[in-house]
């Protein structure tokens, strides 16, 4: 079945490779056959038809060029440009002959925008179209017409390639700086008016930690918000005291300079600056947290912000304050003298306070909206976490919802084992830490042993010294990286192991991003504790508490299973019912302590005949029962054999001496001793009834006249 199944998709593959441009080699062949009036002139249409839907889905995707393969292109181009020769056809064969340089636009766009080989593969095409055409009905201009178009066609895709992809990539990257120039505009405003959520110890060398896409839309709409208040507000404040300019310059972060931030000026030619903090006014306002005004002569000098010469008759510097610290600067110029009065720079002080206010209301909604996004990453973690019902799923989902909440290149997670005190690396992804699967390492001075045992992540900031620290134990060593985060895995104030996550970066697991880490890591040690929890329960259900072996319950689920196919192949299956001989003796003179050791001996030897395919269970005291598919009769007292063999050769150590068992075993075959679960067992169990009543440790199959014996 699996060759044939390859062969299907080879097929279907090589279908979808060939079919698009077997249907523009189809239908051109067509084409030409009604142009040389071999064909019905109908059969345009047809062609038009099947163009319209070969041509249909990449019109969905608005023509997207150069995305795919070149086959892909080709295929589209010369579509299109069969689609154009057929309209022009149906339309006249004057108009066809007149209107058929029109083609050269398609070789224009594919010049333009596909790759090189499928704009010259179009051009192959057009001219073999118009050989075909010309062959067809003037053989003798072939070579005249045909020579010319293809010198033609081959400079105007040639100067087309070259001239439109210069010009197409000269536009892409203008408006790719432009979009990059704006984005780290509102960047920059977003940081001078800190709204970004990142605090400023989570910047390293490179700069500012990449923030995620809700975040970057969130502080541009907040800085967009800005933009519309202030310039509003400055607009009504230079209305209404007959102002030349209304200007908010903003600190950075060195409180050096000054840049441009809002303007409203009756002005064209302004210079945005940086500005000197501490020049003229603006310094006299930065230091006395007080409006300074000034008018007269003087007045000009102190207005930095136009490229050219302007009259000034007065100007006014008003500091923004936050906290009793300044921010940034209103300031403001007419070009009359008349000074600016109490109540004019009152008006001032409060549009200052009014654009505060807005940035203040921004700052509050940017935060709201990342505490409210990393509440819905936890809740999605949450119920990722809850999902999962093994500890592998549990890792897995965990290490998966980390990185929702920091940039990481490794991820390790260990588990302790408070019986042997001993750590075990469960999982590890990233480069470099394959090896680490499944070692195991004592619990010793290391970080990973350090934070089991105090509960609390280390290293302090998340900076790691391969060189003076040791995160697991000497010979296991982990990549060197800058950033390292151990974090504990607690529930009810118990380690169950560690999450370890380490960055390329320098200070990637700052304040910012370690509380949050924190929280998924308790929620990833209760579904840890979880999963463990279930499996235990899964265990306890199924198996049988003193051996390991399988219960009766799940003997019985497997078995009805293993029989309905047995029935469904016609495959034999037989069932061995073990039985310690004299066990209540056993228990009376040695004690059950000594009877539980037989009985686990017992199981032990079970689990070291059986084949991978038995089932071995334990139904209950000392009886138990040997499920083996594929196995008849013969095979059944085989193996039936080696389990009494086997158990006659134990001797269990005891106070009273050393202690020899026997068993008794019979054996039941389906389908001869029959074909459903209880009428197989109770035969195995005539067998067994059989093998005690003559004489014990000894083997007996079934048949049909131990029917009812055991009644």
């Amino acid at each position: 079945m699996d060759p044939l199944v390859r062969a299907a998709f080879l097929v279907q593959n090589l279908l979808g490779r060939v079919l698009g441009l077997s249907l523009s080699i189809g239908l051109a062949v067509m084409w030409v056959g009604v142009q040389a009036g071999r064909l019905s002139p109908h059969l345009l249409w047809l062609v038009l038809a099947t163009l319209g839907i070969a041509l249909a889905p990449r019109l969905r995707f608005h023509g997207r060029f150069g995305t795919g393969s070149v086959r892909r292109d080709i295929e589209w181009f010369t579509q299109c440009v069969l689609a154009i020769r057929t309209v022009l056809l149906l339309a006249g064969p004057s108009i066809a002959e007149t209107w058929s340089p029109i083609v050269y636009v398609v070789l224009m766009l594919a010049a333009a925008f596909a790759r090189p080989a499928a704009a010259f593969g179009t051009l192959i095409y057009v001219l073999m179209l118009e050989a075909a055409r010309l062959g067809a009905t003037a053989p003798s201009l072939w070579f005249e017409r045909l020579a010319p178009q293809a010198v033609l066609g081959s400079l105007f895709t040639s100067l087309n390639f070259v001239v439109f992809r210069a010009e197409i990539a000269r536009v892409r990257r203008l408006s790719r700086e432009r979009v990059e120039t704006e984005i780290q505009r509102n960047k920059e405003a977003a940081r001078s008016y800190r709204l970004l959520t990142t605090p400023s110890s989570a910047v390293d060398r490179t700069g500012p930690l990449p923030l995620r896409a809700n975040e970057e839309r969130a502080q541009s709409a907040a800085v967009e918000e800005i933009h519309v208040a202030s310039q509003c507000a400055l607009d009504l404040l230079r209305s209404a005291l007959r102002l030349q300019s209304v200007v908010l310059l903003w600190l950075d972060s060195t409180r050096q300079r000054l840049s441009i931030h809002e303007l409203s000026s009756a002005r064209e030619e302004v210079n945005p600056g940086p500005f000197n903090a501490r020049d003229g006014v603006m310094a006299a306002a930065l230091s006395q947290l007080t409006p300074v005004a000034i008018h007269g002569p003087r007045a000009a000098r102190h207005v930095p912000y136009y490229a050219e010469s302007v009259p000034v008759g007065a100007v006014c510097a008003t500091p923004i304050l936050d906290h009793d610290q300044a921010r940034g600067i209103l300031l403001v110029d007419r070009e009359q003298s008349d000074a600016f009065t109490e109540a004019e720079q009152e008006l001032l002080q409060a549009t200052a306070r009014f654009l505060l206010r807005a940035i203040e209301n921004e700052r509050v909604f940017v935060q709201l909206e990342a505490a409210k996004n990393e509440q819905g990453k936890l809740y999605r973690a949450a119920g990722m976490l809850a999902a999962a019902t093994t500890e592998g799923q549990v890792v897995e989902a965990g290490v998966g919802c980390a990185r929702e909440f920091a940039a990481f290149d490794i991820a390790v997670v260990t588990l302790f084992d408070r019986q042997s005190r001993e750590h075990e690396i469960c999982a590890a992804s990233g480069e470099g830490t394959q090896h680490l699967v499944g070692r195991r390492f004592a619990h010793n001075t290391g970080l990973v042993s350090m934070v089991v045992a105090n509960r609390h992540p280390l290293p302090y900031r998340g900076d790691y010294d391969p060189i003076r620290q040791l995160v697991f134990e000497r010979g296991i060593d982990v990549p060197a990286l800058p950033s390292l985060l151990v974090i504990p895995l607690c529930v009810h104030e118990r380690a169950l192991g560690t999450l370890i996550l380490g960055c390329k970066r320098k200070g990637a697991f700052g304040q910012s991003v370690r509380p949050t880490l924190e929280v998924l890591a308790s929620h990833m040690a209760v579904s840890l504790a979880n999963a463990r929890m279930l499996t235990r329960l899964e265990e306890l259900a199924t198996t049988d508490g003193l051996t390991g072996l399988l219960n009766r319950r799940s003997l019985l689920d497997g078995a009805a299973q293993k029989l309905m196919a047995a029935r469904r192949f016609n495959k034999p299956v037989s069932v061995l019912l073990c039985d310690i001989d004299y066990f209540k003796r056993v228990n009376d003179t040695y004690g059950h302590d000594v009877g539980d050791q037989v009985i686990k001996g017992f199981a032990d030897a079970l689990r070291r005949i059986k084949r991978d395919i038995d089932v071995v269970s334990r139904i209950g005291g000392e009886e138990f029962i040997c499920l083996c598919e594929e196995t008849n009769e013969q095979g059944g007292l085989q193996l039936a054999e080696r389990i009494r063999a086997e158990i006659e050769s134990l001797r269990f150590a005891t106070e009273k001496g050393e202690l020899q068992v026997t068993t008794s075993v019979g054996v039941a075959t389906c389908p001869a001793a029959g074909q459903e679960w209880e009428s197989l067992y109770k035969s195995a169990d005539e067998a067994l009834y059989a093998s005690k009543r003559n004489g014990r440790n000894r083997v007996t199959l079934w048949s049909t006249k131990l029917t009812g014996v055991a009644a």
